[in-house]
Parts: C-alpha cells; structure tokens; sequence
C-alpha cells in the first residue's frame, strides 16, 4: 500500500491512498479516519487496515496530476537522524566505523515536500545533499526490542538529509548546520512494509542533475533498521509521524577533492528501490529576513 499526503487549491494537507493515476481522500468522512496522516498512522494496524479498504468506500478520489504532493507527514513530531552509518561513507570520509550509534536532530520545520525547492542560504557556500531511506513511526512507542521493531513502523520513504556543512561542522551536535529551512525534503510516498519488503537490501542511488554521486545498497548500512528503533526506544519514546534518517551511502560532495557542492539551478534527484524518486530543485536564497517577519 502507497499512502500520499496532499493538498486541493487553498486546503491544507491531507492523507491519501494512491490507486493507479488518482488518489483517493482518506480524511473523507466516509472513511472515518483521522484528518492529518500522524493521527493515520497513531492508529497503527488498524488505521493502515481502514486505509486499506477505504477504495471499497464512497470516498473522493482526485486525479494525482491535479493536487499538490507533501512530504508523507508534513508535520513530523521530530526528525531524527543518523550519521556514520553506511561502511563506504565512513570509509571515505577517513574514518573508522562506530561502536555506537551516532545521532542526532533536524528540526521539523525544516520539512518539505517532492517538487519543493532546496533554498541554499545566504550564510552558506557548503550545502551538501545525502540520499536516505527514512522510515516513519506508527503508534506511540519505547522499549522496543529489535525483534518487534517493524510493528511500530507506519511505512517507509525517501529523505534528502541536506547539510550546511560549515555550519555542521561548527557544532559537535549537528543541529545547526542540519535545519536550515527546506533542508529534509522527503516522500513522494509512504510505502507500507507489506509491498516494500526487506529494507536491508534496496538499492539507493543520488543525482545531481545528470551526475550520479551516490550508487549503493542498504545493504552496507552498519546499524540495521530495527537496531535503530530498539536503540532510540531504549532511551525515549517516539511519537506517531517520527521521521527517522537511516543515514546516508558514500559519495556525498563533501566526499570529493574539491568538494562539489549544491548551486543555484541544480536538481537533485534520489531513487530507491521499491520506494520511488524524490526531485527537488536548488534555489539561491536572498539575504536573512528581519527579525520577527515570517
């Protein structure tokens, strides 16, 4: 099952279920489901389940070339991230693989959709991309051993863990140089665990205009994706619609001598298998806006 968050011309964003070359509207009334796709996926088996037969339903369905796309949950509780994380970064980068897992935040705010542009910042000359598998938490969890990791997961997805390197590196935490606006453009959809199947073997690749920097597997990830979810649970709960990076393969810009970095007019583009591509333009953003202004 793909499940889709989208819009109508002046309506904020809703979840939907894709159906060949239409989306069907899951916060129609006559599915009984939440309105948002966090309060979907809260739900956990049983609201994916309802999702499921919805097409059996009256609900509205809408031509996919006629609405606006999001990211899957455009409102994520948090946005978490994993660095070091597959063995040919690590390795090229000159670094030695963790003991443990390293992590750290984007701020949700940063979250943006297929399609969306990536604004690279007046405050910096370093912006970099990194092709990731995200996955996306159902229902409420903590202590959850790896062996019961993926009955928490809602689904899985592309992210674009976009990084103002300079900023990165200022700070031990990341956070920074991790959360500029724009920078977690994620989707186009939600892939239940169902139809994608194994994500410890999907092929991943990233695009920078026609120049492919990234070719690699989930495979050569160090820590799986249910060692993650045990790991985090271990130390807080995650809330419904959490957003979880998975870290990102060899061959980021920040790899390359020189570094080659994002600019104005690119187009970076990211597929893996099972899941879809994610394509999102490079714009140059203008000065920082006065204080208070939106």
């Amino acid at each position: 099952m793909r499940l889709a968050s989208f819009s109508l011309p002046g309506g904020p964003p809703r979840p939907g279920l894709i159906v060949g070359d239409e989306i069907l509207d899951l916060s129609d009334a006559a599915t009984g489901l939440p309105l948002t796709m966090a309060g979907l996926v809260a739900l956990g088996t049983e609201g994916l389940e309802r999702a499921r037969a919805a097409p059996a339903g009256r609900a509205a369905r809408h031509d996919l070339s006629t609405v606006r796309r999001h990211a899957p949950v455009p409102d994520p509780p948090a946005i978490l991230a994993i660095g070091m994380n597959y063995r040919a970064h690590v390795a090229e980068l000159g670094r030695e693989p963790p003991e443990w897992q390293y992590w750290f935040n984007k701020q949700r705010t940063s979250i943006s959709g297929p399609g969306d542009p990536i604004v690279l910042p007046s405050v910096s000359d370093s912006v970099d991309y990194e092709g990731e598998l995200a996955l996306v938490i159902g229902p409420r969890c903590q202590h959850v051993p790896a062996a019961r990791a993926f009955e928490v997961v809602a689904g899985f997805t592309i992210i674009n863990d976009v990084s103002a390197r300079d900023w990165q590196w200022r700070s031990p935490t990341f956070t920074l140089g991790k959360s500029f606006d724009t920078h977690a453009p994620c989707g186009p959809e939600l892939v239940t665990g169902d139809e994608l199947g194994d994500p410890g073997s999907l092929a991943i690749r990233t695009w920078v205009n026609d120049d492919l920097r990234q070719d690699s597997t989930t495979a050569d990830l160090i820590f799986g994706c249910a060692e993650m979810i045990e790991y985090l649970t271990t130390a807080f709960p995650l809330e419904p619609g959490t957003i979880i990076a998975t870290g990102t393969p060899a061959g980021v810009g920040a790899g390359f001598d020189p570094p080659r970095f994002l600019a104005d007019g690119d187009t970076v583009r990211i597929s893996i298998e099972g899941i879809g591509e994610l394509s999102n333009p490079v714009v140059q953003g203008g000065p920082p806006r006065p204080v208070g202004i939106d």
